[in-house]
C-alpha cells in the first residue's frame, strides 16, 4: 500500500498531465507495491482536486464490463470512475481535440436516476425502479498515463487505468430518452460510424448480461466508502463496443435504432 501523501502526489501528477496534455509514466511500474485500493484512493484524490477548483459531480461511469475486457485486464469485476460537469458535451457539438491527449470513442447507455441508490444489497430491480429514464450515450476516454511504457513498451496495468479515473474524459448524451421498462434493455444495439464508415457495432447484453447490472454493482461497490448514487446522477453503464480512436476532423455518428442517434465532430 502507498501512503496518503503518495496518493495526493500522484493525483496532482494526473491533474497536471490532463492540463498540459503530457502523459506520465506508469504508476504500477514506479510503485510495485501498489494495490487496487491505492488506485481508487488516487482517483478520489484527483476528483477532490477538481471539486476544489469548482467542478461538480455529474455522475459515474462503469468500465471493463465485458468478460473479454476483464480477462485481458486480468481482473474479475468492472471498474468505475467519476464524471464531472465539464466532461459533458452537447449532442451535435464540435468537440475541441485539444481537450484530450489520445481520445477514443465508446458506445454506451446512460441511466439517469430519479431516486438515490445506496448499497449494500442493491439489485437490478432496485436500479430499474430508481431510474427516471435511459438515454443513448457516447463516452470519450483518454489516457493521462502512458498506454505503453516509453522505455519497456509494456502496456499499462488496470491499476494505472483505475487511478486515471477509469480513463474517462468526456460524455455526449443524445437520441431518444426512454423509460427503463419501455424497451428490453438487453437487446438495444448500436452502429458506430466514423467519417461515414461503420467501425463498430454491439449489443447491450454484452454489458454484464444487462446494463442495469452494472449500476447495481456500482452502488454496492461504493457502499463500503459511505458513498452512493444520488438522484439526478448520470451513470454510464459500460461500453458495448471496442474503443475507436479519434483525430481532428473526425465525425462520429452512433445509430441506436429506435432509440435515435448521436452525432458530433472533433475539431
Amino acid at each position: 500500500m502507498l501512503t496518503p501523501d503518495q496518493h495526493q502526489a500522484l493525483a496532482r501528477e494526473l491533474h497536471q498531465a490532463e492540463q498540459t496534455r503530457v502523459q506520465v509514466e506508469h504508476f504500477s511500474k514506479r510503485f510495485p507495491a501498489m494495490e487496487m485500493a491505492d488506485s481508487y484512493a488516487i482517483q478520489r484524490a484527483w476528483v477532490q482536486i477538481k471539486l476544489s477548483e469548482g467542478r461538480r459531480i455529474l455522475g459515474h461511469k462503469i468500465g471493463l464490463t465485458s468478460r473479454a475486457m476483464q480477462i485481458s485486464s486480468q481482473i474479475t469485476e468492472p471498474d468505475y470512475g467519476a464524471l464531472t460537469d465539464d466532461m459533458l458535451f452537447p449532442e451535435g457539438a464540435d468537440i475541441p481535440l485539444q481537450r484530450f491527449i489520445l481520445p477514443r470513442v465508446e458506445v454506451e447507455l446512460a441511466f439517469i436516476l430519479g431516486k438515490a441508490l445506496r448499497g449494500p444489497g442493491v439489485s437490478i430491480f432496485d436500479v430499474l425502479a430508481a431510474t427516471d429514464y435511459v438515454v443513448p450515450a457516447i463516452e470519450i476516454i483518454d489516457a493521462r498515463i502512458e498506454q505503453l511504457d516509453h522505455v519497456t513498451k509494456a502496456p499499462r496495468k488496470v491499476l494505472d487505468t483505475i487511478a486515471d479515473n477509469a480513463a474517462n474524459a468526456g460524455i455526449v448524451l443524445g437520441g431518444r430518452p426512454v423509460k427503463p421498462d419501455a424497451v428490453d434493455l438487453r437487446w438495444c444495439g448500436a452502429l458506430l460510424y466514423k467519417n461515414g464508415v461503420i467501425e463498430e457495432s454491439g449489443l447491450t447484453a454484452a454489458v454484464l448480461n444487462h446494463p442495469a447490472n452494472g449500476v447495481a454493482w456500482l452502488a454496492n461497490k461504493l457502499a463500503p466508502h459511505g458513498e452512493g448514487l444520488a438522484a439526478g446522477e448520470v451513470v454510464l453503464a459500460g461500453s458495448f463496443t471496442r474503443p475507436v480512436a479519434a483525430a481532428a476532423g473526425d465525425t462520429f455518428h452512433a445509430d441506436y435504432g429506435p432509440l435515435g442517434a448521436i452525432a458530433f465532430r472533433f475539431m
